[in-house]
């Protein structure tokens, strides 16, 4: 049997037989245990989360640091087995650095190998694959995406209820001056709501004090590109992941812990939001409830700046449009962009994906139609490979220069 190996986000053909998939985790002690979701993402019952305590489940079973899923035995209701390697909980401050590696045999022949990048944001679990059904078979997924919620909160994602996590050590104290008041505030209150956000958020706090602007107020929003070509971005959390670090960044420019969320797809924009005691697998529950599209960035825009004008808010606007691909409305996009100038509207267009997006990268590449409120950060091809420090040095430097102007 040829092997096939797979990079993030890549998928295969699985003959529907008995699949061990054995992971190997170097430098950390780690646990490796297995979810069984229904066709909306969600476990049946909490019997669904297979783990030491727990180690089999209607054909799946983990023992030591392999999960062996028996796919003629799955139940129909079993649309997908998700694979997971989480830190040990009794080695207190243990985070992945060097990424778990993925072997899948069937009939005790190796078919499918994957090694998932390596981690630098404190990661403590990481959905390293799934298998999930598809045209009457099945295949398998290398997701490589790590967290920083410990496996507690990767469950309750799932739908599963487990004992909270022992609550997060007390933050040091900080001097009381004006540049650090709003930041310490804010760390108190995601200590509190979102403890899985503090190492992103204190690595937006640095970006902004970096930058100038620490005690800043700005209301974030997101739009997310819903084009088909991002489905696998969605399905491999890569989407998800986004969303929590600008959530993160919010938590240091904005104190009501919510970022609305706008999902770009079609003639009507899908408005909900994104909140510290909501976040984790929330994007995953609201795309689904989205028709797949040609993303219509200017509706989605407009739908922005609506809400905004609606809510009365004092501070400036600062609108994270995530895309994909080039518009096709362009001359819309343009329109926005000249009538938003004077509303204190900043857009930052931070591209990822597989498309073309030469019209985002040159907005102000022309000397005669110049855009101040405007800025683009490519964030490569999945910006969960970015580090922290640079993803957030390269999402607030422009919006920190038009702040201080």
């Amino acid at each position: 049997m040829q092997t096939t190996s797979l990079r993030k986000g890549e998928n295969t053909t699985l003959p529907t037989a008995r699949t061990v998939l054995s992971v190997s985790v170097q430098e950390l002690s780690a646990d490796v245990s297995a979810l069984l979701l229904r066709a909306d993402g969600k476990v049946r019952s909490d019997d669904d989360l297979v783990f030491y305590n727990h180690p089999s489940q209607d054909g799946v079973a983990v023992a030591g640091a392999a999960v062996t899923a028996d796919l003629p035995r799955l139940p129909a209701d079993v649309h997908r087995v998700v694979v997971v390697v989480s830190a040990d909980p009794l080695q207190p401050g243990a985070v992945f650095t060097r990424a778990p590696q993925l072997s899948i045999t069937q009939s005790g022949t190796l078919s499918v190998s994957f090694t998932a990048p390596d981690f630098t944001a404190g990661e403590t679990v990481v959905v390293l694959a799934e298998l999930y059904r598809r045209g009457g078979g099945w295949k398998v997924r290398a997701v490589g995406q790590g967290y920083a919620t410990g496996l507690s909160g990767l469950a309750t994602d799932y739908g599963v209820d487990v004992d909270s996590e022992p609550a997060a050590a007390p933050l040091p104290a900080q001097p009381r001056t004006a540049d650090t008041r709003a930041a310490s505030v804010d760390l108190t209150k995601l200590q509190r709501r979102a403890p899985g956000l503090l190492a992103p958020a204190r690595q937006a706090g640095q970006a902004l004090a970096d930058c100038g602007i620490t005690g800043r107020r700005a209301a974030v929003y997101l739009i997310l590109d819903h084009d088909w070509h991002m489905e696998e971005l969605y399905e491999s959390f890569a989407v998800q992941a986004f969303a929590e670090r600008v959530l993160a960044l919010s938590a240091n420019l904005d104190d009501d812990g919510t970022v609305p969320v706008i999902f770009s797809s079609g003639r009507d924009p899908f408005l909900e939001e994104i909140r510290l005691d909501n976040y984790r697998g929330r994007i995953g529950q609201l795309h689904t409830q989205v028709d797949w599209g040609w993303g219509n960035v200017a509706d989605a825009m407009r739908r922005a700046v609506s809400h905004y004008q609606e809510s009365g808010a004092a501070d400036p606007a600062f609108v994270v449009t995530q895309v994909g691909d080039e518009p096709w409305d362009k001359a819309e996009v343009r329109s926005m962009l000249q009538n938003t100038d004077s509303l204190g509207i900043f857009w930052l267009f931070v591209g990822f994906g597989r498309g073309k997006l030469a019209f985002y990268k040159n907005l102000n590449a022309s000397t005669s139609a110049t855009f101040t409120n405007v800025a683009f950060y490519d964030a490569s091809k999945n910006p969960g490979s970015v580090p922290g420090e640079r993803f957030y040095t390269g999402l607030v430097d422009a919006f920190a220069t038009w702040m201080r102007s």
